[in-house]
């Protein structure tokens, strides 16, 4: 089969591999039929995951048709249209049972595309097929699906549901990649009284607005006095929502929370970032880290079918899965081009 495989930092090939295999008896073969590129696999071509090794094929966001399956496997059959979780899950361990799916220690955890083989490709093989893959209902699309493999539950859990945002809040979120801008949706359904967006990207800026951001401010205009001066009281933001992946975001995130305040931090870092405790030691501020676990996942999925989620115009760009390269080159190329999530379908 085809996939995308990566070979150190910034080398990546389209080409032949072997097509899986079932290994374990709860492993499921899915058949890609759509699947998108992520902010973490541009990290892993810079270098920033040391513990993905050459030959990997990457990506952990798909949806796709069950073509396989272990004999362990109850919950999922061949035939099924399912969406590919970037989290997988042996469902026993302690944080499994917890509902960390994220750390757990059965052999899950975010696995594809990092320490297995991933879903860019035609064919992938998912561990723990009956607590990883959700069926989907007939009306939801596989593009609008893919969007909750990873970027709706991440942002929501790790950065509205860790930063508690609530009624009334202001809200700042740095970043209005696909991370951000999901941020922006799933922190509107708690309420907020405004969400303040900063990027350097005047046309992410511009996608923050239509997405429903009160305030954008480019990086340059967006000074520490200049975001607490737009809070309810000029004390700053309730929750400061780090979603770039860069020390300068998350110190600027630390700079503009108020007192009591909380900072969720979403981006994937691969450089120190400097934590200015001589500042923050007395103002009793929170924050918090994580990977996503994916337990919203099924409430996300029926809010997105009843109708209450709209997630249209995250996709902007569309390739068919042969055209992976060219997809990656544009998804690198965001701040120039405009492009959000990308989505490449089997043809």
């Amino acid at each position: 089969m085809k996939a995308l495989t990566y070979h150190g930092p910034g080398r990546r090939t389209w080409g032949e591999v072997p097509e899986p295999a079932v290994r374990d008896p709860e492993d499921a073969i899915v058949r890609v039929d759509a699947v998108t590129i992520c902010g973490t696999d541009l990290h892993i071509l810079k270098g920033d995951v040391p513990e993905v090794t050459e030959g990997r094929v990457l990506g952990h966001e798909a949806v796709g048709t069950v073509t396989g399956t272990g004999p362990g496997v109850r919950t999922v059959a061949v035939g099924d249209r399912v969406l590919v979780s970037c989290i997988s899950a042996c469902g026993r361990c302690g944080y499994c049972r917890a509902a960390r799916y994220g750390q757990c220690t059965g052999g899950g955890g975010w696995i594809l595309g990092h320490l297995v083989d991933g879903c860019q490709a035609e064919y992938v093989r998912t561990p723990f097929a009956d607590s990883s893959l959700h069926r989907l209902p007939e009306d939801v699309t596989d593009e609008d699906a893919l969007l909750l493999a990873d970027i709706l539950p991440t942002s929501y859990e790790v950065g509205v549901r860790n930063g508690r945002v609530g009624p009334g809040d202001t809200v700042v979120i740095v970043g209005a990649g696909p991370i951000g801008l999901a941020a922006i949706l799933t922190a509107r359904l708690c309420g907020p009284a405004r969400i303040i967006v900063v990027d350097l990207a005047q046309s992410r800026l511009d996608a923050a607005e239509r997405f429903g951001a009160d305030t954008t401010l480019t990086v340059a205009d967006a000074t520490p006095e200049a975001l607490r001066g737009l809070s309810r009281d000029g004390l700053g933001a309730d929750v400061a929502i780090e979603a770039v992946g860069v020390p300068e975001s998350f110190e600027l995130c630390t700079a503009v929370v108020r007192p009591g305040g909380r900072v969720a931090n979403v981006g994937v870092h691969g450089k120190a970032a400097v934590l200015h405790l001589e500042d923050l030691w007395i103002r009793d501020v929170t924050i918090t880290t994580g990977l996503v676990d994916t337990h919203s996942t099924p409430m996300l999925l029926d809010m997105l079918a009843a109708g209450r989620l709209d997630v249209s115009g995250l996709v902007t760009h569309r390739f068919g899965l042969d055209e992976m390269q060219e997809a990656y080159d544009v998804f690198a190329a965001a701040g120039d081009n405009g492009a959000l999530k990308v989505a490449l379908f089997r043809t």
